[in-house]
């Protein structure tokens, strides 16, 4: 049996400029860690196949499969706000799979090798990131955020060094695309014009076909490109994820989630709350996301004037015109989530202000975010401080205002708030078990229990409590 894998190269047929065309480096004793089989059914591909010998040495980057067309993608980015050329330093695009319904997905290599743009680093990646990756990334996908997957993980038979020796080992990503704010920035930056047209042209037609007929298709691919991001960071606030690294070669013109490297879901709710090790001023804290989200929009818009408008004036002024609206869209986005978590199908004047008071009494209170909402769900305010009884007593006001049964509200909850969250603490007990004794079993434990957050098992109890208490921060590293 085959795995029916499917390429139809697109990005391959850009100009030049955009790619190196090269293959991974081979490894020499591949092991499969994980394979996500129900992704693998999704995707039209056969898990029995892509189990066996062949398939892994797929997942190795040591057989390229037929019709695969291994490239290395350019791109540029502000890195913490600093302009840079950057790349695919350790990854390949092996090619695209159109899927049996159609649908066209990016299938990329993590870890496997050195490219052009590797700036002096080995191209390899540690167990622990590809597995830190594989559970966030499906995490994320069972709390329907919009996100790249993650098909397997393959260890390679060899170490890496870090500040220490680590199992090498190498991801699978699946991606409605690799094409991010970064790569127009490139475009933009050191190449024609005319690239950059070739480029937002693939865009539109990969991502956003509806354009084709707009009257300003350029300014089309900013309004879209902006609502997906918008939609997508409220997402990410709602359930307390932290990205860790939103520089704006990990932002996606699809609106998936990108780069899990020193990403983590807050506990305590805190909008300065930082995970990421080299983020020391707090510039992609958790509060401070929404704003990045629109400052990243703005570099997009940067790279497009050319395409706007023939006289530059005209292209600022169009594009200043759109970006001027992220903080309503975000806010509407974000407010329409945070009413779907206290169970208000209506909208009144004073949501905002009610939803202001939680966060404010969750903040001075070292509430939980998770299960702050997790006790609203299941009706266990159990929170005796007077001015939480309060807040909790105008809440039951609010929503005895709707034509809604309690039951029926309770319902909509339950839908928009997990009863689960991937805790750090939780991951770390993977990584640990994985990395340092072989055993895969506590993942498999972990994956299980994330697959449906919303289904509030017996099961999930064990998994919600929150960490003990520790006066040391937890911290993330981008695995690089």
């Amino acid at each position: 049996m085959n795995a029916n894998w499917n390429f139809d190269n697109s990005y391959a047929r850009l100009p030049e400029r955009f790619f190196t065309r090269l293959h991974p480096t081979p490894v020499s004793d591949p092991k499969l860690v994980v394979l996500n089989r129900s992704l693998a059914e999704e995707l039209g591909l056969h898990a029995e196949a892509l189990a066996n010998e062949e398939g892994v040495a797929v997942f190795a980057g040591n057989r390229i499969p037929e019709g695969a067309e291994p490239l290395a993608q350019a791109y540029a980015g502000h890195q913490f706000g600093y302009f840079n050329m950057l790349g695919d330093g350790r990854a390949i695009l092996l090619g695209e799979h159109v899927t049996p319904n159609g649908e066209r997905v990016d299938i990329q290599l993590k870890g496997s090798g050195r490219t052009p743009y590797s700036r002096g680093g080995d191209g390899r990646a540690a167990l622990g990131p590809m597995l830190r990756e594989y559970i966030i990334s499906e995490a994320m996908h069972a709390l329907r955020i919009p996100t790249t997957r993650s098909l397997a993980v393959v260890t390679t038979g060899e170490v890496v060094i870090r500040d220490t020796e680590l199992p090498g080992a190498i991801l699978t990503r699946v991606a409605a695309s690799h094409l991010r704010v970064g790569t127009f920035q490139y475009a933009a930056r050191f190449l024609s014009k005319e690239e950059l047209q070739a480029l937002a042209d693939y865009a539109l037609k990969r991502h956003y076909p509806n354009g084709e007929h707009a009257p300003n298709r350029y300014l089309f691919l900013l309004e879209e490109v902006m609502k997906k991001q918008a939609e997508l960071v409220a997402k990410w606030q709602l359930v307390g994820f932290v990205h860790g690294v939103m520089n704006t070669d990990n932002m996606t013109i699809s609106g998936e989630t990108i780069d899990y490297g020193p990403c983590a879901f807050m506990d305590v709710y805190d909008p300065r709350t930082v995970f990421s090790s080299i983020d020391t001023q707090g510039r992609y804290a958790y509060g401070n996301q929404p704003y990045i989200a629109g400052w990243n929009i703005a570099r997009f818009a940067e790279s497009l004037l050319p395409l706007l408008h023939e006289k530059q004036e005209k292209a600022i002024e169009l594009a200043q015109e759109v970006i001027a609206q992220f903080p309503t869209l975000y806010e509407t986005y974000w407010l329409q989530g945070m009413r779907a978590k206290l169970g208000l199908c209506t909208e009144e004047a004073e949501d905002k202000k009610l939803i202001g008071e939680l966060l404010h009494l969750m903040y001075t209170h070292r509430l939980d975010y998770t299960n702050t909402f997790r006790a609203l769900t299941l009706d266990e305010w159990h929170f005796c401080e007077k001015e939480l009884c309060d807040w909790y007593t105008r809440w039951q006001q609010r929503i005895a205002r709707q034509d809604m049964t309690k039951e029926e509200v309770y319902e909509r909850m339950r839908q928009n708030n997990p009863a689960i969250i991937p805790r750090n603490y939780r991951v770390e007990e993977v990584l640990a078990a994985a990395v340092e004794h072989g055993d895969d079993t506590v993942m498999e434990r972990l994956l299980q229990v994330l697959s449906d957050p919303h289904a509030y098992t017996k099961e999930q109890k064990e998994y919600a409590k929150p960490p003990e208490p520790s006066d040391r921060p937890y911290r993330t590293f981008c695995g690089t």
